[in-house]
């Protein structure tokens, strides 16, 4: 995996973590509603696969996730890719949504590098 500085992981990590806080709160209110929750389950299990990754490359700590878990996690998350992008380019120059989108795209990517590495 590529080298990236100190202040990019921690803001990858940030970012994931704000991003699983965020379904695991969409989750909880779609369940509420009664709504099908299928779609937030997957990515919210895609993004905590995808943040135990990093952590564990950059931080060597334990992962033990079997390759089909890996490979759906790297699927999920390549496929939130495209929306994102289009919020960036929605997104007003400077603000904080660009700048918040931003770091959740360079983390997603990451991410996915991560889990691509441990499918080799």
């Amino acid at each position: 995996m590529k080298t990236v500085s100190q202040e990019i992981q921690d803001l990858s990590i940030k970012s994931l973590v704000s991003t699983l806080n965020k379904l695991s709160n969409a989750y909880k209110s779609m369940t509420e509603k009664g709504s099908n929750t299928t779609l937030v389950k997957k990515r919210q299990n895609a993004v905590k696969v995808g943040l135990e990754s990093l952590k564990a490359t950059w931080n060597e700590e334990d992962f033990s996730y079997d390759e089909e878990i890996i490979l759906t996690s790297k699927e999920v998350l390549q496929s939130v890719i495209p929306s994102v992008e289009k919020q960036i380019a929605k997104a007003k120059e400077g603000s904080s949504q660009k700048t918040l989108n931003e770091h959740r795209l360079t983390a997603l990517k990451l991410a996915i590098e991560s889990l691509e590495n441990r499918l080799i």
